[in-house]
């Protein structure tokens, strides 16, 4: 064999959370070997991470720095921008509702993977071997990669952050459940003569979400959902024009918007694994789940993840990538992976319908949400953090019970 490497942790993928997975980890005291080519830096998109998200940020060293080129999220508004019978009422979630300042902040993908690649970089803990991952052998003791540059790595534990085509978990032999959608996504920026109020605003159409979210200044980044062939007459279209449409889909509430330079189209998908650890390699991110741009809960799902492995790999010090260990993590993601893409599909799922049905549940859901403020602060908990919501509606029913015993 080559020349070969030995670490307890190897990370391969070098996205924001191959990157974030390989500082935590090695916050967690682990040397980490991260296999991947030097971090994109062509990604025009925006991530809206959420205040637990942040936290990790926090942890790892780099928050402060991110946080001069964001901006915070205050509320979030849905608005039924469909022509269907049955239309929804405008909801609003103020932070402010559940005590915080802030949901979190949406900051450009380039600035986060520039900055968490830096602290990879200047990291004593990690090792960047900056190769592709040619083939994976599965020992019984160890996972060993061989990269494109002919050398190889042995790690107790590989963290499969490779994407939603995951090589690494294809070779530990885990099937996934896949849905293609018929719908793509048009992602860009653009500039507008009205304050956005640090409020994000996802308009549902037939097609899916238009979901515009800000950025610092009088600037907003747009999530389109709209059918492929259409995202690709979109892209294609003259700046003006674009502006022109874009303004008018937001019914004018930014006043007159000038696209930016940078338009991408990405297909979009569902994934969900059978499993999300199996035979030394444990999932992570786009590996582990895949699901449409709705709720900004893609990248803030993939954190949870990592610290959720974090915390097991630090129970599991001796041997983290050991049967027990892959075990509990899978115990531990499961339930929180299913529930959020169950959720996103199904609501994904309800956009594209015609049915009638669809219509009145999906009605109901959010008139419930705008008439009933306990049951509208539990859904804004949840979306922060799984499993804090209960507790909390269960205080605001019990004082608005006491309330009315009172008076």
């Amino acid at each position: 064999m080559a020349a070969l490497e030995s670490s307890q942790l190897l990370v391969a993928g070098t996205g924001p959370a191959g990157l974030i997975a390989a500082l935590r980890l090695a916050e967690a005291g682990f040397p980490v070997t991260l296999v991947g080519p030097e971090a994109s830096a062509t990604d025009g998109r925006t991530t809206a991470l959420m205040n637990p998200a942040l936290e990790t940020l926090e942890r790892i060293g780099v928050l402060e720095r991110l946080a001069q080129g964001a901006a915070p999220l205050k509320a979030m508004r849905i608005i039924d921008a469909t022509q269907r019978l049955i239309r929804s009422p405008v909801v609003t979630f103020r932070a402010s509702e559940i005590g915080e300042e802030r949901f979190g902040l949406n900051m450009p993908n380039k600035t986060l993977v520039a900055t968490l690649a830096a602290a990879v970089h200047d990291h004593p803990a990690i090792s960047w071997r900056k190769s592709l991952v040619a083939a994976w052998r599965l020992e019984a003791g160890h996972a060993v990669a061989e990269l494109a540059d002919g050398s190889y790595v042995a790690a107790l534990l590989a963290v499969a952050a490779d994407g939603r085509h995951s090589a690494a978990r294809q070779a530990a032999g885990i099937s996934t459940r896949a849905h293609p959608y018929p719908q793509a996504a048009l992602v860009l920026n653009f500039g507008h003569s009205r304050e956005h109020g640090f409020i994000s605003t996802e308009f549902h159409t037939e097609t899916g979400p238009f979901t515009q979210v800000p950025l610092p200044g009088n600037r907003s980044s747009l999530v389109w959902v709209v059918r492929p062939e259409t995202a690709t007459e979109l892209a294609a279209m003259d700046d003006s024009d674009l502006s022109m449409l874009i303004e008018e889909k937001m019914q004018s509430m930014l006043g007159r918007v000038t696209v930016e330079s940078g338009r991408q189209v990405y297909p979009l998908s569902a994934a969900t694994p059978h499993r999300f650890a199996q035979r030394r390699i444990a999932l992570i991110g786009e590996a582990a789940h895949l699901f449409p741009p709705i709720g900004a809960q893609g990248l803030n799902l993939g954190i949870r993840d990592i610290q959720d492995l974090a915390d097991i790999v630090g129970e599991n010090r001796l041997d983290p990538g050991a049967e027990k260990a892959l075990a509990a993590y899978d115990s531990r993601r499961r339930p929180d992976i299913l529930a959020r893409s169950s959720a996103v599909n199904l609501l994904n799922r309800s956009l594209l319908s015609d049915l009638l049905p669809a219509q009145v549940v999906r009605s109901a859901g959010l008139g419930m949400l705008k008439a009933f403020s306990p049951l509208r602060s539990f859904f804004m908990r949840e979306g922060l953090r799984p499993g804090s919501g209960l507790g909390a509606l269960s205080r605001d029913l019990a004082r608005g019970v006491g309330s009315r015993l009172q008076r």
